[in-house]
């Protein structure tokens, strides 16, 4: 009985479904003890073309607890040579990489990933193909052989969660900025030039191409949802929904507790009166493509100053404001069904400790009456904006008068000590400000190399009495260019400009 019983537990074989398209798992235990996991690949090897005679990588990130043990395999032979195949970890990056030295034609071949640990494995695929070595390489290799010359900066941020690059990877670029600082990542030069490595590996993979991507979030209808426009090779291909691996059964109907509304290529994912535990990371597979990932956060926090009624005048602002209890980088703000973003007409600002946020509505038109939405996790407040029409007043009481532009006090904005050029040393702080007038009072915006830098938290802005200063806390190189204010008032426009020159530490 004891021998049955281990021949049992040997061939207990459980399939898995990886987050990432293409990858195996097998689990061997029944069950998993508490704290233990299973293999599991965050990143994939990718298809590699390269030309006889150079050498090449392959890499892969891994998942599981304990950590797993990754070799490497191919179909057609060995790979125990060690004048032709190394392997090593790179403990920085966390990668795991396989180097084929001195390729030849015969290695090319379908190659093997496993990862191991006492609870299962975990296997992906991928191919190298070569190019023979009396063949002129492709003009578009060479370009890609050159810009993989260039390495990336170290990673400035510790150890990234690799899911961030799977929202990153299919969601609009207006979402790059509140996917990072979800994530606490705010150097985002680092993240594009990463971001944009990644995409070209992962080319060959992507089988569907998606638009007007819509990242998961609560709605004032009280649903959660996400979407996007895409065009099927294939009206019959199955569109499945997974939560953190797990397939989510769904239903057109809106009251269902997940749904799918499909009109034409417009795909609308929802979640009915979503809960805490509905808390997760969900992906939109086709067939066994991955096509969209988004990660649904549910934070606990409630509204301890809801946003109250505004009343406006046309052509001036309005302003919502709400208070947290518990910090967070950004908010949704809503109207009706549409989000607000931070623009020509919606500044959306955000106190120093997180907790007030303020939606200011610009230059207001009777068209932008109606009920606006704070949304904070699961959490909403709404409030109604009235927009009163001065025009049909001014016609009751109008008498025959010369016409009186601006009141007397009324003035243009201008600068009374513009911005001036600044060298700084790296490592310090480095301050700019300048001064300006205008009534009504002007509104300031900062812009880097025409960036605008109100929103970034990488900068500390303030506008005290018509004094506007920034300050960047230590400054480097990446800190260089050239800093603009414009301010603006319904009177006009103005600038000031100038340029930052970073002195460098020099080695004697």
């Amino acid at each position: 009985n004891v021998k049955k019983s281990k021949e049992m537990v040997t061939s207990l074989a459980i399939k898995k479904r990886s987050r990432v398209p293409g990858v195996m798992i097998t689990q061997t235990v029944e069950q998993l003890p508490p704290g233990k996991s299973t293999p599991d690949f965050t990143r994939k090897p990718i298809a590699v073309t390269v030309q006889e005679g150079k050498k090449t990588f392959f890499k892969a990130m891994v998942s599981g607890e304990p950590a797993p043990t990754v070799t490497w395999g191919r179909n057609k032979g060995e790979i125990d040579d060690p004048e032709k195949y190394k392997t090593r970890y790179d403990e920085r990056a966390r990668e795991h990489i396989l180097e084929i030295i001195n390729i030849n034609p015969d290695q090319a071949d379908t190659y093997k990933c496993f990862a191991t640990n006492e609870y299962g494995k975990a296997v992906c695929t991928t191919t190298l193909n070569v190019i023979a070595g009396d063949q002129q390489e492709p003009q578009d290799f060479r370009s890609m052989l050159k810009k993989t010359k260039k390495q990336l900066p170290p990673q400035k941020e510790g150890e990234i969660d690799p899911k961030l690059w799977e929202l990153l990877i299919s969601a609009p670029k207006k979402d790059y900025e509140k996917i990072c600082l979800e994530f606490g990542v705010t150097d985002f030069r680092w993240m594009l030039k990463r971001l944009n490595q990644m995409k070209k590996e992962r080319a060959d993979e992507q089988a569907k191409q998606l638009e007007n991507v819509k990242q998961i979030e609560v709605k004032p209808n009280g649903k959660a949802e996400f979407g996007f426009d895409m065009q099927l090779w294939d009206p019959n291909s199955a569109v499945n929904l997974y939560k953190d691996g797990v397939m989510v059964p769904y239903a057109d109907d809106e009251n269902s507790k997940h749904s799918l509304r499909k009109k034409g290529t417009n795909y609308i994912f929802s979640i009915k009166d979503p809960q805490p535990e509905d808390a997760g990371f969900y992906q939109v597979d086709v067939e066994e493509a991955n096509v969209l990932t988004t990660d649904f956060r549910v934070p606990a926090v409630e509204f301890v100053d809801k946003i109250k009624d505004a009343k406006a005048v046309e052509s001036e602002d309005a302003v919502f404001q709400c208070v947290l209890s518990t910090p967070l980088n950004r908010i949704t703000w809503s109207r009706e069904d549409s989000s607000l973003e931070h623009g020509d007409k919606y500044e959306i600002t955000v106190s120093e400790d997180k907790l007030t946020h303020t939606l200011r509505v610009k230059d207001c038109e009777i068209a932008d009456k109606g009920a606006y939405y704070a949304i904070a996790g699961i959490a909403s407040s709404r409030a109604s904006l009235m927009v009163e029409d001065t025009k049909d007043d001014a016609k009751k009481f109008q008498v025959n008068r010369p016409e009186i532009k601006h009141r007397i006090f009324d003035s243009p904005p201008s600068f009374i000590v513009p911005l001036k050029r600044r060298t700084a040393p790296q490592g310090y702080e480095c301050y700019m400000s300048c001064a300006i007038k205008g009534d009504p009072a002007p509104r300031v915006t900062w812009y880097w190399n025409n960036i605008s830098l109100n929103t970034n938290t990488n900068y500390h802005i303030t506008n005290v009495c018509g004094v506007c200063s920034l300050l960047i806390l230590r400054v480097g190189p990446k800190d260089n260019g050239e800093y603009k204010v414009a301010i603006q008032n319904k009177l006009g426009t103005a600038e000031s400009s100038m340029m930052l020159n970073v002195r460098g530490i020099h080695k004697v």
